[in-house]
């Protein structure tokens, strides 16, 4: 089971949840996730990244899963990581996203107890570093397309996953259908938000966890079944 998360809206949310998803939401906007009994991952602002605020949200929600502002320069890490280590006394699981190149052959500066996060690239940015880079690490994957999350799958060790791009198409009566994006034969948001939502499982049914993040699996798989 790969955990997948979505933040989006109150109506996304309970579509997503029926499904086996978990609500996200990002530390500005907490409205549509109130109603829920478990928020499982809150996202940042990372253009925008405020610290303390970011803090508040992860006292007052204490998710399963939050993300440190990311790590873009070597210079930054210790800095990161204290941050990520505040983080880590609210929320179950803190990832850290290595973007810093030189990051690339000293991943392990990278505490163990720390998930690694990887942007999936997009018009918005991404994660440049090799797969290679990531070794046996349990990894997030962050944003992007489904299709091109489900290829990274093959080469990362995934744990968990935030996908929001198909909220984003069913707006438009465009749904995932477990290869690409395309016209709803019969259109409807709600439709194509739930024949999407399913289609992105379908992807990752059979999807066999590799050995590198079977603990941190473990551990994140006690923290929602906790607080469900």
């Amino acid at each position: 089971m790969v955990f997948k998360f979505v933040a989006h809206s109150a109506t996304v949310g309970q579509i997503a949840i029926r499904e086996g998803w978990l609500p996200a939401a990002r530390y500005t906007n907490l409205r549509d996730v109130r109603r829920f009994n478990q928020l499982g991952f809150l996202d940042i602002d990372w253009k925008n990244y405020q610290f303390r605020r970011h803090l508040s949200a992860v006292r007052a929600t204490r998710p399963a899963m939050t993300v440190a502002r990311d790590l873009v320069r070597m210079s930054d890490l210790n800095r990161v990581l204290d941050e990520a280590e505040e983080l880590r006394q609210y929320a179950g699981l803190v990832i850290v996203v290595p973007k810093a190149r030189r990051l690339a052959d000293r991943i392990d500066m990278i505490p163990g107890k720390f998930v690694l996060g990887y942007s999936v690239p997009t018009n918005y940015g991404s994660t440049r570093l090799p797969l290679s880079a990531f070794g046996n690490r349990a990894v997030h994957l962050l944003g992007g397309r489904p299709d091109v999350q489900r290829q990274l799958g093959d080469s990362l060790h995934v744990l968990s996953m935030d996908c929001n791009r198909f909220t984003l198409d069913a707006a438009f009566g465009d749904y995932f259908d477990g290869e690409t994006f395309r016209p709803h034969p019969r259109g409807g948001y709600r439709r194509c938000l739930r024949e999407s939502v399913r289609n992105i499982n379908a992807l990752w049914d059979g999807y066999k966890l590799k050995s590198g993040a079977k603990r941190k699996w473990a551990e994140l798989n006690r923290l929602v079944t906790a607080e469900s």
